[in-house]
């Protein structure tokens, strides 16, 4: 019967990550702002729905170190492999502002999530700062959006493209869990140990809405939604999901978070220097990302 599950999460999945994605570059198209500005936010936000709800409750159980290993693990997870196999499908030229904006920025609040977790706590001060980040942020994106319009295909209605985003997002969330919970269950009944499931399977099980949604976004040939995607996530994670975590619990952190968030740091270096190497994530590029993920997950299986 959990196969049989597993089988339905991943058709619920794919199908809606189809009409997410479909409504959201509809959205873009009637509001005239660039796909890349709606991939940063709602669809990152929606996409990373999961997370937050594992993170959040884990932090008001007081299981700081899932609430920490989730994000940490997930951010890798869409560093390496959602822009790995994206760019692997098909090369891509990342969108102008991404490459000047926000992976500098993915970079920079990674370095600060470092510098915090060097004292082995992150406060509920911190947890506010990284808040106030995330605000920001959303600010600076709104101002964008309406400084830069564009003129977009408008395929949809209104009411129909926000049928599809809510629908299409429900779907994603709900088949997300019902993977994540009958692959946690399949793993156990092999003999697989809590500790990996929670540092792979939970991580990489949230992050399948970024996954499933962002190769759809490739197949139809919205890279910047794509990639906005994956960059926003990582964003949204640190910023909103440790941070309220943080406010609600503060968060003791484990050698191995620093270890893991300094992992997560190179990766988004690594990500930032293929990127801008002549403007354009390759084939050949991105199966290094998803090679250095099997690596990674080698490493915490032995560790």
């Amino acid at each position: 019967m959990e196969y049989i599950l597993l089988l339905v999460g991943f058709i619920l999945l794919i199908k809606g990550a189809d009409f997410f994605v479909e409504g959201s570059s509809s959205l873009a198209g009637i509001l005239k702002v660039p796909s890349v500005i709606i991939g940063l936010t709602i669809v990152a936000m929606g996409t990373s729905a999961p997370e937050a709800s594992v993170s959040i409750n884990a932090a008001l159980a007081g299981s700081n170190d899932i609430a920490i290993s989730n994000v940490v693990g997930s951010n890798i997870f869409n560093g390496l492999v959602v822009v790995g196999i994206c760019a692997f499908l098909h090369s891509f030229m990342p969108h102008g502002e991404i490459l000047k904006r926000d992976m500098p920025l993915n970079i920079l609040v990674t370095v600060v999530l470092c510098l915090m977790f060097l004292d082995g706590s992150l406060s509920r001060i911190e947890g506010a700062v990284l808040l106030l980040g995330m605000i920001v942020y959303l600010g600076f994106m709104i101002y964008s959006a309406r400084k830069n319009r564009e003129e977009g295909g408008k395929i949809l209605s209104l009411p129909r493209s926000l049928l599809y985003i809510a629908g299409g997002l429900a779907a994603v969330i709900f088949g997300g869990d019902l993977v994540v919970d009958k692959a946690c269950i399949i793993a156990t009944n092999f003999g697989v140990s809590q500790n990996f499931i929670g540092l792979t399977i939970i991580a990489i099980g949230t992050s399948l809405p970024e996954l499933v949604t962002s190769i759809v976004a490739t197949k139809k040939g919205d890279s910047g939604l794509a990639l906005g995607n994956a960059i926003g996530s990582n964003l949204f994670n640190i910023l909103f999901i440790l941070g309220m975590s943080a406010v609600i619990s503060p968060l003791h952190v484990l050698g191995e978070s620093v270890i893991d968030t300094v992992l997560l740091l190179g990766s988004a270096i690594l990500l930032f220097v293929f990127a801008r190497t002549g403007r354009r994530m390759t084939r050949s590029e991105g199966a290094a990302c998803v090679l250095l993920y099997v690596a990674y997950t080698a490493y915490l299986f032995v560790r």
